[in-house]
């Protein structure tokens, strides 16, 4: 479907293993049971032994002038650019999903401690298992934009519409309660809950409850699942998904605490999304069910008329047009996927850039915190140079710093050491989901930045590696200055308090704690430090940024 893949890009998006596999740990699917339970199955005991509730929607209060009547134009728009918005969301959200298909409650991501996992494959003991493996095929009908290792073409979409949804629904607030539209989401009265319980008893046993008309008022079921999905499950998914970012999680430690830890948050994430799915289910099969012709003129044209086929027409019409912009996607994200990066960059990138770019991380994690596995990422250098030095345990090897500077060096790790050593105990974030806790001892790259001196107009600093990207050439990435000189910014040679190894990045990975772990440049060769990036590589910042669209700035 609309690609133009190179024979490496079709190798890597349409593996061979296309499996799909949904694992869950037996204590999860005891509080799903449990759940049920206390639901569904306590609504039929509830009527096997006492039949059924009162059916509240009989003595329901008329509609009067205080309470709010029809669907003005304003909350038809925001109910029909919400579904449209949502769908893209959540699209995205499973094509970010799959690249690292398991969730956790824990902080260090070790395998086999998954509470679900979406792949069919049990992690090796026997060699080492990348990250990037780990990552699934999944097909474009469902996610956004589909295929495998796509993460970064899908947060494009996903940081494009987030704002627009958000806007959608706060301007949808506000109007809430500028009118009294508010009535119908917010009770007023604890006797509906009650009331919705008995509602729901209704439901669950298959006893269709007298509807009240909702052009007018809902029954107490619908009014608290309404306030529900607008203010908890739009909210916490908002505050889980802000959790998940690196400067903002390295700043404000009690954000992600609400939800346990950071992979807590990630967990919620997808479990709001799971409770939208179902929401969105649930509540199309009720309008059918209810009438759907009329229920359609309500919400899109807002009369409450019977007869009239229009709303049901317009409603198709936008339902038609979101599925057909899932093609348009698709082939945006395949054939103007710079574009796409651009515009996700012009959107977010001032924004982020002002804010939480700016957050300065502070000393949080102590020993005890560090994870007991620690995912590994990245291609392994294969150059004879690397594997020489290597062999050595690196003591001929020289990091060689210059660009635009006054003083350009060539240092031993030896001479490096002598210089002095910060040591940091930190969150890795990795862009595919995983994140982990460990120690790095190494150098500050203030100091560095001190030593070399660079011109005024340098701007960035470029750092190279001995190994290579998904699809070949030399592996790099860029920073702003700025970055380099927050805390926590190091070039590491120690890991967890043991030189560091070398499928984690020997002799030099880069720390650079506001940021996802792609910018964490693995196997250090050389620095440069430049006015811009443009005229390097492709000139979009980095190697994951030239070739599979990731962010250019990494903080989120």
């Amino acid at each position: 479907m609309f690609t133009n893949f190179d024979e490496a890009e079709r190798a890597i998006r349409f593996p061979q293993d296309r499996r799909m596999f949904i694992g869950i740990n037996p204590y999860a699917l005891i509080i799903v049971f449990t759940f049920v339970f206390l639901t569904a199955g306590m609504a039929w005991l509830q009527y096997l032994l006492f039949g059924l509730p009162a059916d509240p929607s009989i003595i329901m209060p008329a509609s009067t002038l205080a309470n709010p009547k029809s669907f003005p134009l304003w909350l038809c728009l925001s109910h029909w650019i919400n579904f449209f918005f949502l769908v893209l969301i959540i699209r995205s959200g499973l094509s970010i999903l799959a690249d690292h298909p398991r969730l956790y409650w824990n902080r260090g991501c070790s395998p086999r401690s998954e509470w679900i996992r979406f792949t069919p494959i049990d992690v090796p003991d026997d060699r080492v298992y990348t990250a990037k493996e780990d990552g699934r095929y999944l097909n474009p009908v469902a996610g956004l934009p589909g295929y495998r290792h796509s993460v970064g073409i899908a947060r494009a979409w996903h940081f494009i519409t987030v704002p627009f949804f958000l806007l959608n629904g706060a301007v949808c607030i506000a109007l809430l309660f500028f009118t009294n539209q508010w009535k119908r989401l917010i009770p007023t009265s604890w006797q509906e809950l009650p009331d919705a319980w008995n509602v729901f008893v209704h439901y669950a046993t298959f006893h269709m409850p007298l509807e009240p008309n909702g052009f007018y008022q809902f029954n107490a079921l619908q009014q608290i699942s309404y306030f529900g999905v607008v203010f908890i499950l739009a909210p916490v998914a908002m505050l889980s998904g802000m959790s998940m970012s690196p400067a903002i999680e390295n700043r404000f430690h009690w954000l992600p605490k609400l939800f346990g830890n950071r992979q807590g948050a990630r967990s919620v994430h997808f479990l709001m999304m799971l409770a939208f799915v179902a929401f969105i289910i649930i509540h199309v099969a009720m309008v059918a069910a209810t009438g759907l012709t009329r229920n359609m003129n309500h919400i899109t044209v807002n009369t409450d008329d019977p007869a009239s086929h229009t709303g049901l027409y317009i409603g198709l019409g936008i339902v038609l047009f979101t599925v057909g912009f899932g093609f348009l996607a698709h082939w945006i994200s395949w054939q103007r996927p710079r574009s796409l990066q651009k515009t996700e960059a012009a959107i977010n990138g001032t924004l982020w850039l002002k804010t939480i770019n700016k957050l300065r991380p502070k000393v949080y994690y102590k020993q005890k915190d560090i994870s007991p596995y620690f995912w590994v990422n990245g291609k392994m250098p294969e150059s004879d140079e690397w594997r020489k030095l290597a062999m050595n345990d690196f003591k001929d090897f020289k990091l060689k710093i210059g660009g635009l500077v006054e003083n350009p060096v060539e240092l031993s790790l030896e001479e490096l050491k002598k210089m002095g050593m910060e040591q940091n105990i930190t969150m890795h974030h990795c862009i595919q989901g995983w994140s982990g806790i460990a120690e790095w001892g190494g150098i500050s790259v203030k100091m560095l930045i001190d030593l070399v001196k660079p011109f005024p107009a340098v701007t960035i600093a470029v750092f190279y590696s001995f190994g290579e990207g998904l699809y070949g050439g030399t592996y790099y990435d860029t920073h702003s200055l700025d970055n380099c000189l927050k805390p926590e910014s190091i070039l590491a040679w120690e890991m967890n308090y043991h030189a560091l190894p070398e499928k984690y990045g020997a002799p030099l990975r880069l720390r650079i704690e506001n940021q996802l772990g792609y910018k964490m440049v693995k196997w250090i060769n050389k620095i440069e430090f430049l006015e811009t990036a443009e005229y390097i590589g492709k000139g979009y910042g980095g190697k994951n940024e030239d070739d599979e669209y990731f962010d250019l700035l990494a903080d989120t």
